[in-house]
């Protein structure tokens, strides 16, 4: 069969797979307990400088 050739066969076994339910799955949600933390290391005013100084020397 040539590269794009309707296969009726292909065709009807896809329809059958999509055509399911998989109802087998967990259906109950994960709940996660704890804390997060950012940390960039450096201070809004030095990242806001460091910002300026790029914008200038993009220019």
């Amino acid at each position: 069969m040539s590269m794009g050739a309707y296969d009726e066969d292909e065709h009807e076994r896809r329809e059958q797979q999509s055509s399911r339910v998989d109802a087998d799955f967990d259906d109950e949600r994960t709940i996660y307990h704890g804390e997060v933390e950012y940390d960039s290391g450096e201070s809004t005013e030095e990242l806001l400088d460091q910002f300026e100084q790029i914008k200038t020397e993009s220019k």
